[in-house]
C-alpha cells in the first residue's frame, strides 16, 4: 500500500488527547493569542495545545492553644499523667506545665490545628470525668 501525501490541513501525528475531550473538561486554554496560523518559529503553531495548571494558593490553618485550668480538687499527679498521656510530654515537661497551672491558674499544653485541639480537649475532659476529677481543658485561637 502506497502512502498518500499529507495535505496542509492533516497532521502527520495522532494527538495524545482528543481536543474535544480537553475542551469539555476545561483543561485546554482557549485564549486567542492573535496568531493567524503558520509556524513563526516560536513553537505556537496551530497544532500546539498549551495546558496550564493553576498554582494552588493554600494558606496555613488557624492554630489553637490547648489550655489546662487550675482547680482545688484535681491531684497534681493526675495532671502530670494527663500531660504525659495526651500531650506526649516527658515527666519533666509535664511537671513544669502542671506547676505553671498550679501557680498561675492556667497553662498551655500545646498548639494545634482546630480539629486536633478539639479532639485533645474532648479526650482530656472525658478522661477527667471518668476518673471523677473536675479538671477543665479549653482551647483558644492563637
Amino acid at each position: 500500500m502506497a502512502a498518500r501525501p499529507l495535505t496542509s490541513a492533516e497532521p502527520d501525528f495522532a494527538p495524545v488527547w482528543p481536543l474535544a475531550s480537553l475542551l469539555s473538561t476545561g483543561m485546554a486554554s482557549d485564549k486567542d493569542d492573535g496568531d493567524t496560523g503558520g509556524d513563526n518559529g516560536d513553537g505556537n503553531d496551530p497544532g500546539t495545545l498549551v495546558i496550564t495548571r493553576p498554582k494552588p494558593k493554600t494558606k496555613r490553618p488557624n492554630m489553637y492553644r490547648v489550655l489546662l485550668l487550675n482547680d482545688d480538687y484535681t491531684p497534681m499527679e493526675f495532671v502530670v499523667h494527663v500531660l504525659e498521656r495526651f500531650f506526649q510530654k516527658n515527666r519533666e515537661e509535664a511537671t513544669r506545665v502542671m506547676l505553671h497551672v498550679h501557680h498561675h491558674g492556667v497553662g498551655e499544653c500545646g498548639v494545634y490545628t482546630y480539629e486536633v485541639a478539639e479532639t485533645k480537649v474532648t479526650q482530656v475532659m472525658d478522661f477527667a470525668r471518668k476518673h471523677q476529677h473536675p479538671l477543665q481543658c479549653v482551647m483558644e485561637k492563637k
